[in-house]
């Protein structure tokens, strides 16, 4: 008999190319339209070394971290029907991270990215399969405790409806939202059902701002504006300055887990965070229990090539939770 999911995990997957740049081929700079990044034009730049990460994308780093820390978890995507595409369901079979759910596209290509690496950051060039999504029929047996939905193509709004459609016939099933690019830019009247169905939504500080219009220096007007479109649990990362979370009566502040050593790459330090979160809640912890696990995740990945390398277990979180310095805890948002 199959196991009950705790986690069913949404989103689209891809397979990284990681390009590490020389720091003398390159260089940044910012403006006032941004941050940027240079390189020589009309010429051939010599490159350090390229490292193939299959399997990742914000829903499936969020799928691997629940395998990891101990939760029976699916993964609801889309692959083409080439090598990549295998070579991806291999590798979350792997990662104990159930594959029933895949949907394999014999005509189409599996997702692909280049990832310009440069010092500890990184430029990802996208481009999202046009893929025919279609919500999978779930028997009574595959009903998980908890969905997590992420990143997935502009492609794909109708299907939107159609999870908004099957949570809403499921009311018992908790929903983790952690919005893409796309699905941010859609806006929220657009995504009104999955805002009101939310449970916990994870967002950065400017991501905050941009979907709920509020004030970027104002933390409370952030969480009351967010709380307002539905989420109960509102949770805001802020770069060095840590993390906050809010469940609507109380609202707390996380500083960063202290690095070991400078970080080798950002790639899945927001994913990190957002699934080890809810993947506290599910194993029944405490906000500022959830608050003090997803920092860590976050710090291991940051130590580590791509996304998915550094995501530990619950075990070495908690071990590395003991070794903590004394002013690692939350503190209440004033």
């Amino acid at each position: 008999m199959v196991q009950q999911l705790d986690v069913l995990s949404i989103g689209d997957i891809v397979t990284d190319a990681f390009i590490k740049l020389y720091d003398d081929q390159a260089h940044a700079y910012e403006n006032e339209h941004g941050k940027w990044l240079a390189m020589k034009y009309g010429t051939k730049l010599p490159y350090d070394h390229v490292e193939i990460l299959q399997a990742v994308g914000n829903a499936a780093n969020a799928a691997v971290a629940f395998s990891r820390l101990g939760l029976t978890t699916g993964f609801v995507t889309n692959v083409g029907g080439d090598q990549e595409g295998r070579d991806m369901i291999a590798a979350l079979n792997r990662e104990k991270v159930d594959h029933r759910f895949v949907r394999v596209n014999p005509d189409k290509k599996s997702n692909y990215h280049y990832v310009l690496w440069y010092k500890e950051e990184r430029t990802i060039l996208i481009k999202h399969e046009e893929y025919d999504y279609h919500w999978p029929h779930l028997q009574p047996n595959d009903i998980p405790r908890w969905v997590y939905f992420s990143s997935i193509s502009q492609h794909a709004m109708e299907y939107h409806d159609q999870i908004a459609d099957w949570l809403e016939r499921n009311p018992d099933v908790k929903l983790a939202f952690q919005p893409g690019t796309f699905q941010m830019e859609a806006g929220v009247e657009r995504l009104q059902r999955i805002y009101a169905r939310t449970e916990v939504i994870v967002l950065n500080r400017e991501e905050a701002v941009l979907v709920s219009g509020g004030n970027y220096d104002d933390l409370h007007d952030l969480f009351n504006r967010l709380h307002q479109i539905g989420p109960k649990i509102v949770v805001i990362t802020d770069g060095p300055d840590g993390a906050y979370a809010s469940d609507g009566q109380n609202r707390f502040q996380m500083p960063l887990y202290p690095d070991p050593a400078p970080p080798k790459e950002r790639t899945g330090a927001g994913d990190a965070f957002a699934s080890t979160f809810v993947a506290a809640l599910a194993k029944g912890n405490t906000l500022e229990g959830a608050l003090q696990w997803a920092p860590i995740n976050s710090m291991s990945v940051v130590q580590q090539t791509g996304a998915q390398n550094g995501l530990l277990s619950e075990k070495e979180i908690e071990e590395l939770l003991l070794k903590s310095p004394d002013w690692y805890h939350t503190t209440r948002l004033q």
